[in-house]
Order: structure tokens, then sequence, then C-alpha cells
């Protein structure tokens, strides 16, 4: 329980630490050199005394320390050793000295077991240090142009040295920090704050290629300008401040190139039909860019590239450009150019006019145009033929013909091409008379009139003159169509050719015709029988023969009469027709009359079923009688009838009498309201179940079922449903009661009762009660009525 422990060495003196150990009335504590020839150091401490030190050791020396609890009899109650190395020797400092503004360099002799080193630098209350292996070594993170007091400690495994006798040394000045810009191609100029204790500055230039002389200023001032530069070339800079004493303090090192000079041998080439220069030039030393300004009054058309030509787009026409290059750099931008002008191609002229100044020559004039030195004129028709016109002047002569559309362009040139192409004008001249007018009917009142197409026309009009009236028809086609002629009328027909820029050619001949028979006018339509329809019209012409028309989804009808008067036969029912009436002569076949519509009586349905629902309601439904719409069934008795109306082909007629014999009668309605009356078989409704349904107990295992019958003569039959069985019994005729005499007890059972008939299957809607029938021991318990089934 007794130990030693170190607490801090120096080159000559240990200091160690103990506990107290109880009963120990001192210590003594013995240092004895490892490895080196001398006498050992022994020390006493009170009972009270826990720490000491061992002073007057030897520099990097390696000590066994024992220390002793003792009591005060000089027994030693405990004991314990340990190994500590004294520190090496205090280092002697050589020299210390600043080279940048922010260290101090330290050089000193070696001491022998030092491992490394701790260098101190003090500057009032501020202190820096730095641990290095050997000299020299440098302080760093200090403040520039500041005075430090500078010790140096030697370090090895055991601890560190007392520091050195220190040294005083004073950081330099720091760096002036440029600020630099190219203001021309051939100058550099720079500026720089003021420099804490600086008395001037230093500032070399040279080119960072190595080419050239170095240039050289020195100045108190915080600005300077180098010039007589190279355009466009890097340059490596360096400043530094210096003090009172000459000393220099660091140096500030920065590229900077100067702006390019201005690009040389411009040259323009111009695209007259894409309207855009290529510009070109030699490229300048230095630059890394170029702008091409082309100027033409307040417009200005610009291009970048960083290549030695650039394409200027959209120039416009009849202008003149002023275009110059600029170079940039990283460092600004050269000088403009000297301009150099560009004359576009001229513009398209405008103010074109087209005129026939005489028969068969077109005269066309147009305004002059700037940079226009002369223009060309070409005139091209419609069938393909071009020729053209050279003139200096602002109008040109050509020969035209009737019946031509001619495309005119024209174009003004000068040195620099051709303008571009302006508006393209056609003219039209008169167009020529038709030729080779055919009529032909097409109906009684339509007559279509064709004729041999001519050149230039753009329209024709047509013109139907009888003796009270004037038809007219205009059209591009060399056809027209007039319609609405009168019946029976003689007419000319003139053809007259039209063009809309020269108006009409109205000289052509002419053809008689003379038009069909009127079209008949119905006037009566009656029903002589179910299937016969007689149609009565209005003769107008003695020589035509009427042919009347009934045409339906049914099919076609027809009967002919050279009088006012015929039946149509056998019309189906339920169809409906539209009758029309035609005549025909010589001249040609009338128009169909208006059309009258006709109806027959809708057809009945030829198969009816009646379904019984339930005990008062029947469901009938019949198959589709063709021309209905709405059906109307009956079913009648001595007890009543029921009835219904439905747009469907089925219908549910409720208080249906049991037992009951009815007659059955239907009616199809038309949209019109036509109606055929339909009889069917009669039909007789099912038989009435029972009333009074009721569930007793017999015995000890049986139940017995009463109800009240709708008829004595009547048989019945009873159903009983469980989950633990189903059961069912018949009585004998006339009884209203029916039993079962084995039962299982503890179920629910769902009761019907129905009669039982020979026409047919048992009935299903007789109503159904739930009735729970409990057990007492292994016997049936009470019966208790739950009420009617979910489906009732």
């Amino acid at each position: 329980g007794f130990s030693l422990s170190v607490y801090d060495v120096t080159s000559q003196s240990i200091y160690l630490r103990w506990p107290k150990f109880s009963g120990a009335s001192s210590y003594r504590v013995t240092a004895t050199a490892v490895n080196t020839v001398g006498q050992s150091l022994l020390a006493r401490f009170s009972d009270v005394t826990l720490k000491g030190a061992l002073t007057s050791l030897i520099p990097n020396t390696i000590y066994a320390i024992q220390a002793e609890a003792v009591d005060k009899n000089g027994i030693t109650l405990a004991e314990t050793q340990i190994m500590q190395s004294t520190a090496p020797d205090i280092p002697v400092i050589d020299q210390a000295y600043s080279k940048l503004s922010n260290s101090i360099t330290v050089e000193w002799r070696a001491v022998p077991g030092a491992t490394s080193y701790l260098l101190t630098a003090q500057d009032g209350d501020s202190i820096v240090e730095t641990v290095v292996i050997k000299s020299p070594g440098t302080v760093t993170g200090l403040k520039p142009a500041t005075l430090y007091r500078i010790t140096v400690r030697s370090i090895n495994a055991g601890g560190k040295s007392q520091p050195s006798p220190f040294r005083k040394a004073k950081t330099v000045l720091a760096a002036p920090v440029l600020s630099v810009h190219s203001p021309s191609c051939d100058s550099i100029a720079l500026s720089w704050k003021a420099v804490y204790m600086a008395a001037g500055f230093s500032v070399s230039l040279m080119r960072s290629d190595g080419l050239g002389r170095m240039l050289k200023e020195n100045t108190t001032n915080t600005s300077l300008v180098f010039t007589n530069l190279d355009p466009g070339t890097l340059y490596t800079i360096k400043a530094y401040a210096w003090n009172v004493n000459g000393i220099p303090g660091d140096d500030f090192t920065y590229n900077q190139r100067t702006s390019p000079n201005a690009p040389a041998d411009v040259q323009v080439a111009f695209n007259s039909g894409a309207l855009r220069a290529i510009v070109s030039w030699m490229p300048t030393e230095g630059a890394l860019t170029y702008s091409v300004t082309a100027a033409s009054g307040l417009l200005k058309l610009k291009c970048n590239t960083s290549s030695a030509s650039c394409m200027v787009p959209s120039l416009q026409c009849g202008s003149e450009y002023y275009i110059s290059v600029i170079a940039y750099n990283d460092a600004g931008s050269s000088k403009p150019t000297d301009a150099v002008s560009l004359k576009t191609i001229p513009c398209a002229p405008v103010n074109i006019s087209i005129e026939e100044d005489e028969p068969g020559r077109l005269l066309v004039s147009w305004s002059n145009v700037n940079f226009g030195h002369y223009y060309v004129v070409f005139v091209k028709s419609d069938d393909g033929l071009e020729v053209h016109c050279n003139t200096s002047h602002t109008q040109c002569h050509f020969q035209s013909d009737c019946g031509f559309t001619y495309f005119i362009s024209v174009f003004a040139y000068n040195k620099a091409g051709q303008s571009p192409l302006g508006d393209v004008f056609n003219y039209t001249t008169a167009p020529c008379c038709p030729s080779d007018l055919r009529a032909t009917f097409v109906s009684s009142d339509t007559v279509q009139v064709t004729w041999a197409p001519v050149r230039g026309a753009e329209l024709y009009e047509t013109r139907a003159e009888g003796w009270s009236s004037v038809v007219l028809c205009n059209g591009t086609a060399a056809a027209c169509t007039l319609s609405a002629l009168q019946c029976n009328t003689r007419y000319n027909i003139t053809v007259s050719s039209f063009s809309e820029a020269r108006g009409s050619n109205t000289s052509c001949a002419s053809e008689n015709v003379t038009t069909a028979p009127c079209s008949p006018e119905i006037k009566n339509i009656s029903k002589e029988a179910l299937s016969v329809i007689s149609v009565h019209w209005q003769s107008n012409n003695e020589e035509a023969t009427y042919i009347v028309t009934a045409r339906g989804e049914a099919g076609l009808w027809r009967c002919t009469s050279s009088g006012n008067s015929c039946a149509l036969m056998n019309l189906p029912c339920g169809s409906a027709f539209s009758v029309s009436a035609t005549a025909r002569s010589p001249a040609g076949q009338s128009l169909p009359s208006y059309s009258v519509p006709v109806e027959t009586a809708p057809c009945c349905p030829h198969d009816l079923i009646l379904t019984q629902v339930t005990q008062s309601v029947t469901n009938i439904s019949w198959s589709v009688g063709t021309g209905a719409q709405t059906y109307v069934t009956t079913l009648a008795s001595p007890k009543g009838q029921a009835k219904c109306h439905t747009l469907h082909n089925y219908c549910l007629l409720g208080c249906i009498t049991c037992g009951t014999n009815y007659t059955v009668s239907l009616k199809a309605i038309s949209e019109t309201g036509l109606t055929s009356s339909c009889a069917y078989q009669g039909y007789s409704s099912s038989a009435c179940c029972p009333s009074g349904v009721k569930l007793y107990r017999l015995g000890s295992n049986g139940i017995r079922v009463y109800w009240r019958a709708a008829d004595e003569t009547m048989n019945y039959s009873t159903d009983l449903h469980g989950s633990k069985g189903n059961f069912t019994c018949t009585p004998s005729s006339g009884l209203s009661h029916c039993d079962i005499t084995e039962i299982p007890c503890g179920d629910v059972y769902t009761v019907v009762v129905s009669p039982v008939t020979d026409k047919g299957p048992k009935l299903t809607f007789c109503p159904k009660k739930i009735y729970s029938v409990t057990c007492s021991g292994s016997s049936v318990g009470m019966v208790i009525y739950r009420g009617k089934s979910n489906a009732e």
C-alpha cells in the first residue's frame, strides 16, 4: 500500500509525492545514478510531508529512487522503488532572426540526450510554442513587425529542462496586398493598402515566360503604374515593404496579363443570299475572345467568338454597316479596330403597279430603292413561259394574251448582289368566251349546263331566261345546274365568263330548252280498307302519266294512272309510309310531289304469357307488335277487372282475385294514336292460400298444424322446415289441420300451408310463419310463434 510517483522533472531536479503510511514518523528517499559512478543522494522528510524534491542531480541521467516509511525507532515499515531520468541540460541560443512576417527562426547548440526542443516566443501576455526535433527551429503564427522574447527548452523521456536564457527577435514587415489591373494594352496599374511600420515599398515586374528584362521601382506611395509593356502578355509582379532600417518584409507575388492589342487586317465577306457577313482578322497576342460589332445608325449587331472569324447574321438590306472588332482577355479589352464599311444588297423594290395600258400590253412600274444600281423584272405566265426585262429605269413593258395570269417579280441589283425576293404579283387578263355549250335536263325543273373551260375564267355565270322569270347560276367549274325552273316552260340559256380582276365576257352563244311537266299535288288520301289506301291528286298535264309510290321500311308499293287517282293495295299493318306522285311526259319526268305520311294500324302481338307472381299479382308479357308504341292490357271477370297502360311489352296487374276466371284483352296503340284491339284465350287465377295458420303441441313428440280453409273442397299440403329435418303432411279432403307425430324439439321451423291442385306445381307464394319448438326434457315443450319469414 506504499507507492511513489513523479510529478515534475527538470535537468537537475526530480519532484516526488507519496501517500501517508500508517505508523510512519518520517520518510527516507534515496536517489542512485544508474550507470554512473558517484555517491547516492539521500533526503529525509517528516511524517507530515508527503512530497519532496531531489536536487543537484546530473542532467540526462537515469536514477533509481527508493522511498522508505520509517517509524520512530528507525525501523523501515514499507519501501518502494522507481526509475526516473532527469531532463537534458539547458540549451544555449546562438541566434534568433525573422525571414517571414509570421515566424522567427532560432539556432542553438545541440544538447546531449535531447529528443526534441520546445521553442517559446512571448510578446507580453501572448505566448506561442512550437516543438521541433533539432536546430534550427521556427516558431510560426506570430504577428508582423513585433518584438518577441525567445527561449528554448530541451526535452527527453524524463521531462523538459529549464528555459534557456532568452534572446530578443523581431518579425519582419507584412507583405503589401496588391490590387492589380491593366488600364491599357501596354500598362499595368497597382495599388495597395499601407503596411504597419513600413518606410517604403519595392515592386518588381517581369514577363512570366522569362523573356525581356525585369522592371523594379522603389516608392513610398501606395500605388504604381508600369508602362511600355507588351500587349496581351502575362507578367509576374513581386512587392515587399521595408522598414526604417531597410530590412525587407514578406513579398507578395501576383500574375497579371496586359489587355490585348486591337486585331489587325480585318476582312469582311458578305453573303447576299443569307444576308450575313463573315468577319475575319489576324489573331492578336494574349486575346481570349473577340467581339464583332456591325453598326448602322442606332442598330447594332454583335457576335462573340474565341476564333479569328465570326459570322454576323440578320443584316438588313439597303443598309451600310460599319464593322469593328474588339479583343478581350482576363485583363480587359482592346481598343476597337478602325471601322470597315459594308454596303448590303438593295431591298426588294416596292410600290409595284401593273396595268394594261392598251390591249395586249402590260406596263410594270416600281419605286427606286436605296443602293439599287439596276433592276430586272421577271414575268411568268401560268403556262410556264417566262420573259424578263433588264433596265436602270423604274418601268418595263410586256406583251400579254387574254385569259392568262402573269406572275411578276422585280429585283434590284448592286455590287453586293441581288435583292431579296419581294412580293410576287399576279395580273390576270380578261377571260375568253366559253364555247361548246350543252344543256341537259336532270329533272323536270333542273337543267345541267356544261361547256368547254376557257383560260382566265375564274367564275362563270349561267343565265336561263323564260317568258316570266330569270334563273342565274354562278360557279367556278365548267358546268352549272339550273334548278327551280318553271315546269312546262321554254328557256333561253347563256353562259358568260368572269375574272375577279378583269370583269366578264358576255359575247357568247345561247341555247333553248323546254322543261319537264310540273309535279302533281296530292289532294287527299283515304283508307278504303285495312290494307288499301286511295290517293287523289290534281292533274295539270293531259299528256302525262302519273305514278304514285308508297315508300317505307316494310317495302315499296306503286300504282299508275293517267287520271287523278289510284289505289295502293295490300299494305302491311304497323307500317309507316311516305306517299308521293310524279308525272312523266315526252319532255321528261317531273320531280316527286310533296310526300304525305300514311300509317297503318299497329299489329297485334303474336304471343301473350300470364304468370302469377303472388296470390294477388299476375305478370303479363307479350311479343312486340309492329308499329305499336304503347299497350293497354285488361283482365276482366264478374268480380272486377285489372288494367295497365305501358310502353313495355310486359306489365304487372294487381288486385287479382284468387280462384277466378278472367278474360284477356290487349290494345296495341301507335305513336299517332292508331289502335288495334286484340283478344286472347281466358285466364284462371291460382287457388287461394289458407289463413290463420297456427302450431300446437300434440302429445310428447307431436305437432298439429291448424288453418282456415279458403275453399272447403280444396286439398292442402303442409311443409315444416328446420335445421333438424323437413316434414310434410297432406290431410284428407275437407280437413283444416294436419298432424306430425314425430318431430325433434329444440328447433325453429318455417311453416307453410299451400293449396294442392292438379293444374300445376305447388304454389310458392303462400305465407311462411316461424315457430320455435322447445324441449321439456326429451319431449316437446312450448310452441312459440316467432313471426313471418324474412322473405315475407
